[in-house]
């Protein structure tokens, strides 16, 4: 075969890989955050357990790993019906492909602009709360231990939700892109001996949070109407309203000249 039929065949494979490359990456980012992602990652190990029994000529554990690959398909369509609904619908939207910069800009600016607003209005009326804001890392076991909303963010909601003496004032509010995915969440209690022994319940949840995932920790205090962020096991307390809107801005617009979300970034500065 000439070189021209070779180079051609080349150029074929080279596409076919980036596209499978692009597909399942474009899969993984629609799991992200559900319970699906777990599963994927469990199908990952058990690949590649496969693979060394394989290797090592391991018989009996190679044939316990085939076993559960081919009970998994089934396992997969059974148990995660919704997740994979949602994936296709996705798909016959049009929507598994990421948006614009300028699209997610506009969808930061609304979020934080109704965040800032409601947590401002918070303050200076010292209602306490506690607003999780999800990155990277997704934040479903939580949201499922909270009551379902899956409202558009926006600060009147967000306010009626923490009024006190509300079914749903208690617990964190978990805000997923622009919407908030439940209320009344329950979150990890920090246990660093560290802490600053005035933080009650609601910033130690919110430091908890920040310490097993990348979300940002929006916190009211009942006590003073002081507003803190917990990102990354830190807490910057007393942030005034230009300081708040800065930081959110900082953390959540997405970077120039990229087309990745906002939500799917790590900050790139410390509160």
């Amino acid at each position: 075969m000439g070189p021209i039929p070779n180079l051609l065949d080349y150029l074929s494979d080279a596409i076919d890989i980036l596209l499978v490359t692009y597909l399942i990456y474009k899969l993984i980012m629609v799991l992200r955050g559900t319970r699906a992602i777990q599963l994927f990652k469990g199908i990952i190990v058990i690949v590649a357990t496969w693979l060394l029994s394989t290797y090592f000529e391991l018989r009996t554990l190679q044939w316990l790993m085939s076993q559960a690959l081919n009970i998994g398909v089934l396992a997969i369509l059974i148990i995660f019906q919704p997740e994979l609904r949602r994936a296709l619908e996705q798909l016959g939207r049009g929507k598994l492909f990421s948006r614009s910069n300028q699209a997610e800009e506009q969808v930061a600016v609304q979020v934080v602009g109704d965040i800032v607003k409601s947590v401002q209005y918070m303050a200076k009326r010292r209602i306490g709360a506690l607003i999780v804001v999800e990155k990277e890392t997704g934040l479903s076991d939580y949201v499922e231990t909270g009551i379902a909303i899956n409202g558009k963010v926006s600060s009147e909601l967000l306010i009626n939700i923490f009024i006190p003496n509300t079914p749903l004032h208690d617990g964190a509010v978990i805000v997923r892109q622009d919407l908030i995915m439940a209320a009344g969440c329950y979150l990890p209690l920090s246990e660093n001996p560290m802490i600053n022994k005035e933080l009650g319940t609601r910033h130690r949840a919110g430091i908890g949070m920040s310490e097993v995932s990348d979300a940002l920790s929006i916190i009211v205090s009942e006590e003073t109407g002081q507003v803190s962020v917990a990102k990354n096991s830190e807490l910057s307390r007393d942030l005034s309203e230009d300081q708040l809107r800065e930081f959110l801005m900082l953390e959540l617009q997405p970077p120039p000249k990229t087309n990745g979300s906002i939500w799917q970034r790590r900050g790139k500065k410390n509160g």
